[in-house]
């Protein structure tokens, strides 16, 4: 009876302890993720001013009740640049992410599960794609699609699939002989039924705490691009873009490049915490006895 007692408090105890692991960077983390992500979604409806309207006699202005943030160099609103550039930013961010986890998740979960020569093939082109320089790759497929944000999220989204292979196929090495695994081989389930309901459950854990720290990834490979000239096509805004034409002004109006690099960070350092933080709580060997 004791014992039974001790198992209702200790599991009762277990969100209270989860909780405190998480710790207080990690709700900082989630909340500022939280804001910014409503405004990107509700910019369109929010009363904010044209992000692309300009006004040549208001350059630069300062703070004010009519631009809360200033204007740039052009005259545009600082504000709504900057809610209309997280749009931009977090829609590559996240789509792009989506693509390396469904085909590199795939791709390593085929090849750690039947290994041979079907893995040498997987890991092989992975590889090849890994050697091939990333800027040239981007400058390649921009040169010829042209400058756009689908281009862009598919160019992110395909530099992304080897690493989300790697990860997906450790995970897989390390199941795949496991005792359910062979219960379920004995018991003549099929290939496609062990790779849904027994495998994908068990990766798709880390995968997706992989998936927080390549959003972090890819918002900033797709600040530099956009900070290079090869992101979004002007007069559209991300903060890659926005820091790249605030440099011409640094030394009359620094804020223009500080304000979306600050916002940069910020985000990219929450998508890091939560990210870290939800890996160590799904890493198999943080239980391991």
């Amino acid at each position: 009876m004791a014992t039974l007692e001790l198992s209702i408090q200790d599991e009762a105890s277990a969100p209270v302890r989860r909780g405190r692991r998480l710790g207080l960077l990690f709700w900082f983390a989630s909340a500022w993720l939280a804001i910014v992500l409503t405004f990107a979604i509700l910019a369109p409806v929010l009363p904010l001013q044209n992000p692309v309207d300009m006004d040549m006699l208001e350059r630069r202005a300062a703070f004010s009740g009519e631009h809360w943030l200033g204007t740039d160099g052009l005259g545009r609103d600082e504000f709504a640049r900057l809610i209309f550039g997280a749009r931009v930013s977090l829609t590559v961010g996240l789509i792009a992410p989506m693509i390396g986890l469904a085909l590199g998740g795939a791709l390593g979960l085929l090849a750690g599960y039947f290994r041979g020569r079907f893995e040498t093939l997987v890991v092989g082109s992975m590889d090849v794609l890994l050697a091939f320089p990333p800027l040239i790759f981007a400058l390649a497929v921009t040169a010829y699609l042209g400058q756009s944000i689908p281009n862009l999220t598919l160019i992110l989204g395909v530099l992304g699939i080897p690493a989300f292979m790697r990860v997906a196929r450790a995970a897989t090495l390390t199941l795949a002989r496991r005792e359910f695994v062979i219960a379920a081989e004995a018991l003549g389930a099929s290939h496609a039924r062990i790779l849904l309901r027994e495998l994908l459950p068990n990766v798709i854990l880390p995968l997706l705490a992989f998936f927080l720290l390549g959003v972090a990834v890819t918002i900033v490979v797709e600040g530099a691009l956009s900070f290079l000239g090869l992101g979004v096509p002007p007069p559209m805004a991300s903060w890659g873009s926005m820091i790249g034409e605030g440099r011409d002004s640094l030394d009359v109006a620094p804020r223009l490049a500080f304000l979306p690099a600050t916002a940069l960070l910020l985000t990219v350092l929450a998508f890091n915490l939560v990210g870290d933080t939800l890996r160590a709580l799904t890493d198999p060997r943080q239980g391991a006895l």
